[in-house]
């Protein structure tokens, strides 16, 4: 029995999750169709340009996103002291952008007189926007649902695009943050759908390596910031060119028909994550088929279901064998 969402989440334990929502049927929405040879190619560029607008008005950043064929993947990061710095006004202007409001949050934009019987109900709107604007569920509501209305104008039929409800699991620590960051910016690689990085074509690593380039971050995306330090800024806390390197290093061993092994730069990595290189091809090879709740050491796992109430430790056992065993 799927469990409510509000007994998933917790940023008190962390502000990572990793999401994915499946077209109806697993069918091929996006992709090539192989039974009809249909392309729904162009749909994928829809995905990501919603998915890298809603990064700039959600109080939730992108971490890293695989558009597939028929499946979408994210790493997410709630940002609740983002959202809770927000200004009033500041909420309903990054809501509108969305939705639109009601008359009265519509009035207070345009700084038109607000009558004393409508502050109450004012307030009660924007309390509302904030905890949605840093909540993982509306933001794929706000992803999915525009898509499916195109998809359905464009094949001119009703129904279900994606399946009823998308998944999500906590990533209770970094090394479990980065190697499902790894695993999805891995996906077209794995599936054979690109031949490496740089063709990845609708994913976050394909954007890092466009920017990286130039010697920049993408905008859109959370920003590596390098090591733990003083006034430290929002973001992953790894060298963007290491991050590149390793995942670079890893898709070359987890091909079969390409040569290539860890270098010392991403050797370093794992160790810093305390994670033997072995698991670490296994984690993101994998990710998905061995964790099917939250991830992090015993440790991390043990604080999450004890602030979430939980009695039931889910994928512990393979949470000790691919993040304990080092």
């Amino acid at each position: 029995m799927a469990r409510p969402r509000s007994t998933l989440v917790s940023v008190e334990d962390t502000p990572f999750y990793h999401c994915t929502s499946r077209c109806v049927r697993k069918s091929w929405l996006t992709g090539v169709d192989k039974y009809t040879g249909q392309s729904y190619e162009h749909r994928r560029d829809w995905v990501e340009s919603r998915l890298l607008e809603l990064a700039s008005v959600f109080a939730i950043d992108v971490s890293a996103y695989a558009v597939m064929s028929n499946h979408l993947h994210l790493v997410l990061r709630v940002d609740i002291f983002e959202a809770n710095s927000w200004t009033d006004r500041e909420v309903v202007e990054h809501w509108h952008q969305l939705f639109k409001g009601t008359d009265i949050t519509q009035k207070f934009t345009k700084g038109e007189v607000i009558e004393s019987v409508e502050v109450s109900s004012l307030k009660h709107s924007i309390a509302q926007y904030r905890g949605r604007l840093s909540d993982i569920s509306w933001f794929m509501r706000a992803l999915n649902e525009p898509i499916a209305r195109m998809a359905n104008k464009e094949d001119n039929c009703t129904g279900r695009f994606w399946e009823g409800r998308f998944k999500s699991q906590a990533l209770l620590g970094e090394a479990a943050v980065l190697a499902c960051m790894a695993y999805v910016d891995l996906n077209p690689v794995r599936a054979k759908m690109a031949d490496n990085l740089e063709q990845s074509d609708h994913t976050s690593i394909q954007l890092r390596i466009k920017s990286a380039l130039n010697g920049e971050q993408p905008s859109t995306l959370l920003p590596f910031v390098g090591n733990e330090r003083k006034d430290m800024p929002k973001g992953l806390m790894f060298s963007a060119k290491d991050y590149l390197q390793l995942v670079d290093d890893t898709g070359r061993v987890i091909r079969n028909d390409k040569r290539g092994a860890i270098s010392a730069t991403s050797l370093k990595v794992l160790q810093r994550l305390n994670i033997p290189q072995a698991n670490w091809i296994k984690l993101t090879s994998g990710f998905s088929r061995l964790f099917k709740g939250p991830v992090g050491t015993l440790e991390e796992l043990d604080a999450y279901c004890e602030h979430l109430e939980r009695k039931r430790r889910q994928g512990a056992a393979n949470c000790r064998r691919w993040l304990d065993s080092a």
